[in-house]
């Protein structure tokens, strides 16, 4: 095999053509990287964005809450679309949405031309991930998958880790305009890259065409259930924690209308002939226990990727560069480790071994952090999130290799799209659980070291408004230390599920195809 040209091997939905498929590896990887680059860079400049746009913090949250409600929303449907409009025309279009409308964020004069600019680059960036993982997933044996998706992971884990500190330099040191501007060489590459060398198999050309052939039975119910659900749920999670839980009539109404949209849709697509989200999908055993593994990895992952900057910055006085720099030594630990682990997975070790062994690893870092001394040095810290993160490349390889166990080939884009969904619901629910949590567990403890302070009381003759500030600050930080551990116990309750996965060379999973 060449490094440019390859024998075709016996995988006739590759998008690798006669091109050697890891070649088309690390094109396609562009594209996802930017876009998920683009999910945490913007984080860092919302004071700026607020202060240049005059509009308050809390108006420009929806600049972040814009872009998470689009992605949620066309992210489901993903596989449905590579269906009809053609896998790489879809991906050329997505990457061309993204890049064009990322321009129109740079450009934006206001905030709701920032937000409908944000709408759009959301709906082009929902796609790449799971046509990413389609493409990776058909080009290669499942006997290599676990090689290729350690491609995959390096994206998902470096990109936000580059995220925070990339998107700190630029605001700091150009201006907010260039976070998005950043997005245009990446993706007039990308484009390019992918126009010229990835390529549409004969397979999927005639089973798009016999599709449409048919005649297209749009399901217009499922994509508006899509549509209202997966974009109430998405904005009661972002503004949960700011508009008083579920003390709010506005989100017990977006929950009221979430949860009867996506119950209705469940039962509407298992019965429809073409689903837009193929929730049948879940009746086999293997998809349905990597989704629920999937949504507590999102769940850990981002909840801790926001909580040790915000615990840095509040409470030990770091920069926003400095707390961004004491996450980057996890992701080159990650970076380190995510080729032995697509080595390793199923070669050396069993995946689910290595999945049991990476919640177990990662349950038993985030209770160690939950003992975290409040004058503990940026080195400590960097270890810290080191043995969190340091499992990562043993949970996402083997998770994504064995969630294709069993599916038809032509099933392969709807799990991805799912897949991905799935992972970044756990992520944002994650994120409103801890910040709620946070709030509440602060004012527990607060109210419990407040009852030791009197009138008469000092402390090495802090006046009490001192003695109060003390407080508060203990009572935050050591809420903090609640939430690790409970990430903690989560990840260690549930490693069982993974025993009941199959493997590709178990009996349960040679040669079974379910039809879907």
């Amino acid at each position: 095999m060449s490094l440019l040209y390859a024998s075709r091997p016996n995988t006739p939905r590759s998008a690798a053509g006669l091109y050697n498929p890891w070649l088309i590896v690390a094109m396609v990887a562009l594209a996802p990287f930017m876009e998920v680059l683009d999910t945490t860079i913007a984080n860092v400049a919302l004071t700026h964005i607020a202060g240049s746009l005059a509009v308050s913090p809390d108006e420009s949250t929806w600049v972040l809450t814009s872009y998470l409600v689009s992605n949620s929303i066309i992210l489901p449907i993903t596989g449905w679309l590579q269906d009809v409009v053609g896998r790489k025309r879809l991906f050329l279009i997505c990457v061309a949405l993204f890049t064009a409308s990322s321009v129109f964020c740079a450009v934006s004069t206001s905030l709701t031309m920032l937000i409908v600019a944000r709408v759009l680059q959301g709906l082009g960036g929902g796609g790449l991930q799971p046509i990413t993982q389609s493409m990776y997933a058909d080009s290669f044996p499942a006997e290599k998958r676990a090689q290729v998706f350690a491609v995959f992971g390096l994206v998902i884990i470096v990109a936000p880790a580059t995220g925070p500190i990339l998107g700190g330099w630029l605001t700091d040191h150009l201006s907010w305009h260039w976070v998005f501007l950043i997005n245009l060489p990446i993706g007039l590459i990308a484009f390019t890259l992918i126009a010229i060398f990835v390529d549409e198999p004969e397979l999927l050309v005639r089973e798009r065409a016999a599709r449409l052939a048919g005649g297209l039975r749009f399901d217009w119910l499922g994509l508006l259930l899509v549509a209202v659900g997966f974009g109430a749920l998405q904005i009661f999670l972002d503004k949960f924690s700011i508009d008083d839980g579920f003390g709010s009539f506005f989100i017990r109404s977006l929950f009221v209308v979430w949860a009867v949209a996506l119950s209705t849709l469940v039962v509407w697509e298992w019965g429809h002939p073409e689903p837009v989200v193929n929730v049948r999908l879940f009746a086999h055993r293997n998809f349905a226990i990597s989704c629920l593994v999937m949504f507590v990895i999102g769940f850990i992952l981002l909840s801790t990727t926001q909580l040790l900057p915000q615990l840095t910055q509040t409470l030990m006085g770091y920069s926003s560069e400095t707390a961004g720099f004491a996450l980057a030594l996890g992701g080159l630990a990650t970076i380190g480790l995510m080729p032995l682990a697509g080595v390793v997975t199923g070669r050396i070790i069993p995946a689910r071994v290595l999945l049991v062994g990476g919640l177990v690893e990662t349950g038993i870092a985030l209770i160690f952090q939950s003992h975290l001394a409040p004058n503990a040095s940026f080195y400590t810290i960097s270890i810290d999130r080191v043995l969190q993160v340091i499992a990562l490349p043993f949970l996402f390889i083997p998770i994504s290799a064995l969630s294709y166990v069993g599916l038809p080939p032509a099933r392969n884009g709807d799990a991805s799209a799912i897949i991905n969904q799935v992972r970044n619901i756990g992520g944002s629910i994650g994120i409103s659980f801890v910040t709620t949590l946070l709030a509440w567990r602060t004012q527990f403890h607060h109210a419990r070291l407040a009852e030791s302070v009197t009138p008469y009381a000092s402390l090495h003759g802090q006046t009490l408004s001192q003695i109060g500030a003390a407080v508060q600050h203990q009572a935050a930080f050591m809420s903090y230390l609640d939430l690790f551990h409970i990430l903690g116990l989560m990840a260690l309750l549930v490693w069982p599920v993974v025993l009941l996965l199959s493997t590709p060379s178990s009996p349960a999973a040679e040669g079974v195809v379910y039809e879907i």
